[in-house]
C-alpha cells in the first residue's frame, strides 16, 4: 500500500469517527501556517475555509492566535509532515470543520462560519 493511501484511509477513518465529510488535501496546495507549529508548541489549531485558487482551506497554528498579518507563512501541504507529522490525520476534513490537537487530547468540530468567507 502506497503512502498516499494509508494516508487517506487514516483522514477517512478520523472523519468517520467524527461524523465529518472527508474532501482529501492536494499534497501541492497550499497552507496558510505559523512558524511556531515548527516549534512543537501546543495546541495546534486547525481551521478549513473552503478552497480558493491553489489554496487547501487550511490555517493552522500552535498556542495562541495573533491577528499579525505575517502570523501564516504558505507552505505546500506536502512539506507539513516535516513541522508537525501528528495533524496530518486531520487534513482530510472538509471545509467547515476545525481542530484542536495536543498530546492526549482531541476536539474535531463543525463551524459553519468558517464558510461564510
Amino acid at each position: 500500500m502506497s503512502h498516499d493511501l494509508s494516508l487517506s484511509s487514516i483522514q477517512r477513518s478520523l472523519c468517520e469517527r467524527h461524523n465529518a465529510p472527508f474532501l482529501g488535501a492536494d499534497p501541492n496546495g497550499m497552507v496558510g501556517v505559523s512558524r511556531n507549529v515548527k516549534d512543537g508548541i501546543f495546541p495546534v489549531h486547525g481551521l478549513r475555509h473552503p478552497l480558493q485558487g491553489k489554496g487547501t482551506g487550511w490555517f493552522i497554528w500552535a498556542g495562541e492566535y495573533s491577528s499579525d498579518p505575517d502570523f501564516f507563512i504558505p507552505i505546500h501541504l506536502r512539506h507539513l509532515d516535516e513541522w508537525s507529522p501528528d495533524i496530518i490525520k486531520y487534513l482530510g476534513l472538509a471545509p467547515g470543520w476545525r481542530f484542536l490537537y495536543a498530546p492526549d487530547y482531541e476536539d474535531v468540530w463543525e463551524d459553519r462560519n468558517l464558510l461564510n468567507i
